[in-house]
């Protein structure tokens, strides 16, 4: 018997866009902000950073500016898209330094933590 691997689903309702492979993201490391049981952090948010939110998280204490070679981290700058935490983009929307996101490449169990109203408000991939 083989196991059918049915593809994720964006908070639109269609199937799970990348997010960015340069760098590379998500809880699997696939570029994509897939999500399973294990991703706690819920890493299903595919934001586009800013200096601003950069700024905030590394005073949070979630440095992702810093290059990590250890890790094979390069650090994150303005522009890159990365998949965040998606209580963190909660808190950043809250504190008014939510960066922009990209709706297609958002994994739907984002919308169990952020109302989908919040989401599409950051949205830039919206016609």
């Amino acid at each position: 018997m083989s196991i059918v691997k049915h593809p994720s689903v964006n908070v639109l309702g269609g199937t799970l866009d990348p997010c960015s492979t340069a760098p590379l993201t998500g809880f699997f490391r696939n570029g994509a902000c897939d999500t399973c049981a294990e991703d706690r952090g819920s890493h299903t948010v595919c934001a586009v950073m800013t200096a601003e939110f950069l700024a905030h998280s590394k005073y949070l204490g979630n440095d992702l500016s810093t290059p990590r070679p250890e890790f094979a981290f390069p650090g994150l700058k303005p522009g890159d898209r990365w998949c965040l935490c998606a209580a963190r983009f909660l808190q950043a929307h809250a504190e008014g330094v939510a960066p922009q996101i990209v709706l297609r490449a958002t994994h739907e169990r984002a919308l169990q933590i952020v109302p989908f109203e919040v989401l599409q408000s950051y949205a830039t991939d919206l016609p």
